[in-house]
């Protein structure tokens, strides 16, 4: 999917919420964090099994969710 090999989507896990890794770690609970204020090194320092790259990964993949894409029809 577009790269993003750690994120995983899995009915039994969250139900199907975008986690890390197939942990019961959700994006949304990353994206949370950085967007109150919390550095990286703090969320892998309260999360010890996270790595910086899924913190990454969480960042672009919100970023791809949220581009805007205007597709234009040909002769419109």
């Amino acid at each position: 999917m577009f790269g993003f090999d750690r994120i995983t989507f899995d009915p039994k896990i969250m139900a199907g919420q975008a986690c890390i890794r197939g942990m019961r770690v959700p994006v949304s609970l990353i994206l949370n964090l950085v967007a109150n204020g919390q550095t990286p090194e703090a969320i892998m320092e309260d999360y010890p099994y996270l790595e910086p790259e899924d913190i990454q990964q969480s960042l672009q993949y919100a970023a791809w969710l949220a581009s805007d894409r205007i597709y234009w029809a040909a002769g419109a």
